[in-house]
């Protein structure tokens, strides 16, 4: 091996050691972060659940429709405006990273 490639193998091996360091340090950080990825989970587990069992949900609706069906107007109302909400929200996101992007590859 000549001496240029002695240089990179030892600036290669620090790098790696240097990652390592890293991967390690964000390891630590992110376990803060675990009891928020905990809730998560569980709110995506209980989504996918009623996905597989929709009658529940449906059976829920009537209930309260039978019992509380203002209650349940009130709640379908706020349901939609959120609906409607994150579906505007969404759509301006793509639409701004879309020009982002755009502006991106124009100033290349």
């Amino acid at each position: 091996m000549n001496q240029r490639q002695v240089e990179l193998a030892l600036k290669k091996q620090r790098l790696q050691l240097r990652s390592a360091a890293l991967r390690s340090e964000f390891a630590g950080h992110a376990l803060a972060l675990a009891p928020l990825f905990a809730v998560g989970d569980s709110v995506r587990d209980g989504a996918l659940w009623l996905r597989r069992h929709p009658e529940i949900a449906v059976a829920a609706a009537v209930i309260l429709l039978l019992t509380r069906p203002r209650t349940l107007f009130r709640w379908t109302r706020r349901g939609v405006v959120a609906w409607q909400a994150w579906s505007r929200m969404r759509a301006w996101v793509e639409a701004r990273l879309a020009w982002l992007e755009a502006r991106r590859r124009f100033m290349q």
